[in-house]
């Protein structure tokens, strides 16, 4: 009988290989900058030809390898990182599969470089399409030199799927400038056909940073630290008003290895929900440092990919650590304050929001007020600061309108907000303001919204939503997985307004829903939050739910459309923003104010 399975030739399976490894040119740059940096180099050079096709060279001052260790390295599975199966639970280094040098050779004419500094001479290794065809020693500077030329030559079907040389060089410039950005201590040098794309000296995270996604960004970036016992979340997260159109500025690592990992991404991008527009991306730099046992990078060959043991928990620390900083909005521009401000004002505005908050939640059993707000009820000083919308909102909202009557603002201390000297209004719908030399636009309907919500949501967090039980319960067949989610969490289901109990098997009964949603398709809603809570925990998925029904609320309830206020209730709004978290937006994101600084009229008037 004639045998059909055969053991595949060596030359064979490291192409197989090579087209994990090797997608492109940038993914053979991204492996070699790895290894350079495991050796500990402090200056790495990138040099490519048509977009990385003729020629790719990197060099670094690395502690080289010996003769031996260069042969051992372009053999498969061969590497100093690791020695036994139980380092794979512990891995800190880039790189350790020892596939990427075997996989470039094996489809390229290779060249290798190297020289360790206690040797007077280096190794140089010429391999093409996987055969080595001559070893000899060479004169060197300590470190490695790597040259990768006629890439795919042996693969013409992949040749084909190479896209155009500026498209490649794109790429690679991506690439180079991910790595520096991990490490701000080694200085990046980057060329293309001559041309210099990058030069990066060594320097602080910020300003790698910086040179990386421009200069303009270094003002707009602010230092993220957060810490807890499993997690440590650093690195510079951007103001609203540095964002992308793509995630291709969202530089994440894990234990110092660069990964898209959508668990990473969510929790970033849930930070900055109702903080920048939807479909805009900040710029981002972040290092997670964990456990190294506890995260799995032997995922996929090209290293990007990770599973995390408590990925729940990652989650919410990298949300937590980000939203800490978004939360007081620091491009805002905080005036001098007295010493008391920054010892006291913390507990006096948490026991000024809680008093606020029960207002809230005791007004919203009072009718809206009326439309026909007199002129003679506007006096100065004894109308505070009252959400108002006109006789046609009312008629169109079915939501209740939010009306609160705060105690009168403390005058101890003066936030950003506060401290701005109201010029007048604009159109009955932006408040312009002066700030030393600046004018600032404020729009009052997004400062309102914004103030509405976060005493919505306080309301919320003290007392649950309101629910609607439906006259037929519901019931809906879920996934095992599922249901175990759905019974571990129906008492934080219950503060979003659903009432489920189990109806055997892998069934689940809805007794009741959240009012505002009664008409939605709920079954769609409970099948989207279970989900949610299985992949990303409990926070996340409670906050998109909260966050979408309470912004709906809060936009309703407010000042809509053209209205003029007087300076009184101006500056009672002003003081709620003062005291109220992420006030540089509303709920949906939009921005709250604009500046225009004295230089930029000077130069619309054409006076510099």
């Amino acid at each position: 009988m004639s045998q059909r399975i055969t053991i595949l030739p060596e030359t064979l399976t490291n192409k197989i290989a090579a087209g994990e490894v090797v997608e492109r040119p940038a993914s053979v740059i991204k492996e070699l900058i790895e290894n350079s940096l495991d050796a500990g180099a402090t200056d790495i050079s990138v040099e490519i030809n048509a977009g990385g096709r003729r020629k790719i060279c990197v060099t670094d001052n690395g502690h080289g390898m010996s003769r031996e260790d260069a042969l051992l390295s372009l053999e498969r599975h061969a590497t100093s990182k690791i020695k036994v199966d139980s380092d794979l639970g512990r891995i800190l280094t880039l790189g350790f599969r020892g596939e990427a040098l075997p996989s470039i050779a094996s489809v390229s004419r290779f060249s290798l470089a190297t020289r360790e500094a206690v040797f007077p001479e280096g190794t140089e290794i010429i391999v093409e399409g996987g055969r080595v065809r001559d070893v000899r020693a060479c004169g060197m500077a300590p470190g490695t030199v790597i040259s990768v030329e006629q890439i795919f030559f042996n693969l013409p079907a992949r040749l084909k799927f190479m896209k155009s040389a500026e498209t490649e060089v794109g790429h690679v410039a991506d690439t180079v400038a991910r790595m520096s950005v991990s490490r701000p201590d080694v200085a990046f040098t980057c060329t293309s056909d001559g041309r210099e794309l990058l030069r990066l000296q060594r320097s602080d995270l910020q300003r790698r940073l910086g040179q990386v996604v421009g200069r303009e960004s270094f003002q707009h970036l602010y230092a993220v630290n957060g810490r807890d016992d499993y997690t440590t979340v650093t690195g510079f997260i951007s103001s609203p008003e540095l964002v992308r159109s793509g995630t291709q500025a969202i530089y994440t690592y894990i234990n110092g290895r660069f990964v898209r990992d959508k668990v990473v991404q969510h929790a970033v991008m849930q930070s900055y929900r109702g903080v920048i527009d939807r479909g805009r991306y900040p710029v981002v730099a972040l290092f997670i440092e964990l456990p190294p046992e506890d995260v799995d990078v032997n995922v996929h060959p090209t290293k990007h990919e990770v599973r995390f043991r408590r990925q729940s928990v990652v989650h919410d620390a990298i949300q937590a650590a980000v939203e800490e900083v978004l939360r007081s909005s620091p491009w805002l521009k905080s005036p001098t304050v007295a010493a008391q401000t920054l010892n006291g004002v913390t507990s006096t505005a948490q026991a000024y929001r809680e008093r606020i908050a029960a207002a809230a939640q005791a007004s919203l059993s009072l009718p809206p007020p009326s439309p026909n707000w007199s002129q003679s009820e506007k006096q100065v000083g004894t109308a505070p600061f009252v959400p108002i919308i006109s006789q046609e909102e009312i008629t169109a909202v079915s939501e209740p309108a939010i009306s609160f009557r705060p105690e009168q603002p403390c005058q101890e201390s003066a936030g950003y907000f506060s401290s701005l000297s109201i010029i007048g209004q604009f159109h009955s719908e932006y408040i312009l303001c002066q700030s030393d030399s600046e004018l600032v636009i404020i729009d009052q309907h997004a400062a309102s919204e914004r103030v509405a919500f976060q005493l919505l949501k306080q309301q919320c967090h003290t007392g649950g939503i309101e629910s609607q039980r439906l006259l037929f319960p519901e019931t809906v067949e879920l996934s095992f997985s599922e249901v175990a989610v759905a019974v571990k969490f129906i008492p934080d289901l219950a503060r979003l307004g659903f009432e489920l109990e189990p109806f055997g098997g892998t069934t689940i009964m809805i007794s009741a829903v959240p009012r505002l949603v009664a008409q939605k398709n709920n079954i769609l809603l409970i099948r989207d939050i279970l989900a949610d809570l299985e992949r990303f925990g409990t926070s996340t998925a409670f906050n998109d739910a909260l966050e979408s029904l309470l912004s709906r609320i809060a936009c309703h309830s407010v000042i809509r459309g053209a209205h003029l206020l007087e300076n009184v209730q101006i500056k009672e709004l002003f003081y709620h923003m003062d005291h109220t978290d992420f006030a540089a937006s509303c709920p949906h994101g939009r921005p709250v104010s604009h500046v225009v600084t004295l230089a930029e009229l000077q130069k619309i008037f054409k006076r510099t």
